[in-house]
């Protein structure tokens, strides 16, 4: 296939998975996902390889090919939609409903973070969860008619938005399945799936080339979540052998009895991103981009948990740890910048009439050649923020301050980025749930930058741990302070 065909091709493919996520967004009914952006598109070859993705949330999409393997193996039937969520199979977590439909090339896949699926608390995100039941709603590998949708949304909070969300995620499926069909219409089915063969091959044939410009050696690191009960440790040994990396999480902690633990597939996906990161940052994802890394981890152990154990803050604490831990090792042979907040900053209110939903952006880290900015989502989220006008349309809720943390960035010869302050007051009686880290431990400085400041979590000005569950009255105020990150050489 000559290079101008496939640039053509690919670029088609690349649209109908943007298209998937434009239709999505603006069908939604949640704010967390038309206004966060809270959801992930891609299409997937016969094989179920993934062959193009939107640029959406990196946790969700490296999570995805085991997805489409659960899928897969019950054989579905051309335009019959599946949905899943169960993180045991190829889920994250359980507000993440996974929709797979068969197309005439291979697959289309949604996932988008739904703000309840049931549980122990609204948002489905409880801080105290030691089982996967009590998060809400699991859903192995099911067929999505009109009797299994309406089973589902039974068992959740505020079913007509939990109905209009999935009746969004099914409309960017339809809608993959008239333009996949139009696109080999145009070009011919063969010509097209020989161009996804290719595209694979290119992806990783570049991440490869990435990888040989990376000195061969196995690096170490070791870092920690936070607890109640003391520190989780994490360690990884990277291993870059030729055009191959290998990472190895053996010596991390065992699994969690509370919900910081990850699935393998969200484990991988947190490894995917670093390798991309440092390889080819620009090149368009694919499955032939994640060939040449491998991911090994102790069945047990916090980064490759068993059955049934909660995963709610798995997917959004531990994943950003995993990629803090793995740039330090990788430190230790190129330049990679300075640690950022390393936490979502999850905030859930919410009660039986509504739930509100929010990731909360923080400091970058400063890198080899700029300051790190400031006040973004970083890393495994990729999410925007609730924007002020929508959020107090839309929830008993009033934002009271939102502004740059100014002086949490680490100082260095390249600053950290500042973390933000976003307080809010509950208009009504509500429960408050967070889960949260860098509570404690500071996103550290790299070449001698200093740490920058770590978060806070306050209630009426009182302080409250990292992880928290509570009632909330009326008149209740809740401020968050995230971290900054950490400043990269010694300052001038």
């Amino acid at each position: 296939m000559i290079p101008v065909e496939l640039q053509v091709i690919g670029a088609g493919l690349r649209a109908i998975a943007e298209e998937m996520g434009a239709v999505l967004i603006r069908s939604a009914f949640s704010a967390n996902i038309k206004e966060r952006r809270d959801c992930s598109t891609a299409l997937f070859d016969e094989s179920g390889r993934m062959v193009t993705q939107a640029e959406h949330i990196p946790v969700h999409l490296g999570a995805m090919p085991e997805a489409v393997a659960a899928v897969r193996a019950h054989e579905p039937s051309p335009g019959e939609p599946w949905i899943l969520n169960d993180p045991y199979a190829g889920g994250t977590h359980l507000p993440d409903l996974t929709i797979v439909t068969r197309t005439a090339l291979g697959y289309a896949v949604t996932r988008a973070h739904h703000a309840d699926v049931g549980g122990s608390e609204p948002g489905s995100l409880p801080s105290g969860s030691r089982t996967l039941v009590e998060e809400g709603v699991v859903i192995p590998p099911t067929r999505l008619d009109d009797a299994a949708l309406e089973a589902l949304i039974g068992q959740t909070r505020n079913p007509d938005e939990r109905r209009g969300d999935l009746r969004a995620q099914l409309a960017a499926h339809h809608l993959a399945e008239r333009r996949i069909d139009e696109l080999c219409a145009r070009r011919g089915r063969a010509r097209v799936a020989a161009a996804m063969d290719e595209l694979l091959a290119y992806s990783e044939r570049v991440v490869r080339a990435g990888i040989l410009a990376l000195p061969n050696g196995s690096y170490e690191a070791v870092d920690a979540l936070e607890t109640q009960d003391g520190l989780l440790e994490l360690r990884a040994a990277v291993t870059i052998r030729g055009d191959e990396i290998e990472i190895d999480f053996d010596g991390t902690a065992p699994q969690h009895a509370g919900n910081l633990n990850c699935p393998l597939a969200v484990t991988r996906s947190a490894c995917f991103y670093v390798v991309r990161c440092l390889t080819a940052p620009d090149l368009p994802a694919s499955g032939g981009a994640f060939e040449p890394v491998a991911v090994r981890a102790p069945e047990g152990c916090l980064v490759n948990a068993r059955f049934p154990a909660a995963v709610a803050a798995g997917n959004t604490e531990t994943s950003s740890r995993i990629v803090d831990v793995v740039f330090a090792a990788l430190g230790v042979a190129v330049p990679v910048p300075a640690q950022g907040q390393g936490t979502m900053n999850n905030v859930v209110f919410g009660n039986d009439r509504f739930t509100y939903y929010e990731t909360i952006g923080g400091g970058q880290g400063g890198c080899p050649d700029a300051d790190g900015p400031s006040g973004v989502h970083v890393a495994m989220s990729n999410t925007l923020n609730t924007p002020i006008e929508a959020l107090e349309l839309a929830y008993p809720l009033r934002v009271e301050r939102y502004e740059l943390r100014v002086g949490s960035g680490g100082t260095g010869r390249h600053r950290g980025g500042n973390g933000v302050v976003r307080e809010l007051r509950a208009l009504a009686a509500c429960r408050l749930s967070l889960l949260t880290q860098r509570r404690a431990l500071a996103p550290r400085g790299a070449e001698g930058g200093a740490d920058g400041l770590p978060g806070r979590n306050l209630l009426n000005g009182e302080e409250l741990p990292a992880f928290a569950t509570l009632d909330l009255r009326a008149g209740d105020l809740v401020r968050i302070e995230t971290p900054g990150g950490g400043g990269w050489g010694s300052p001038r």
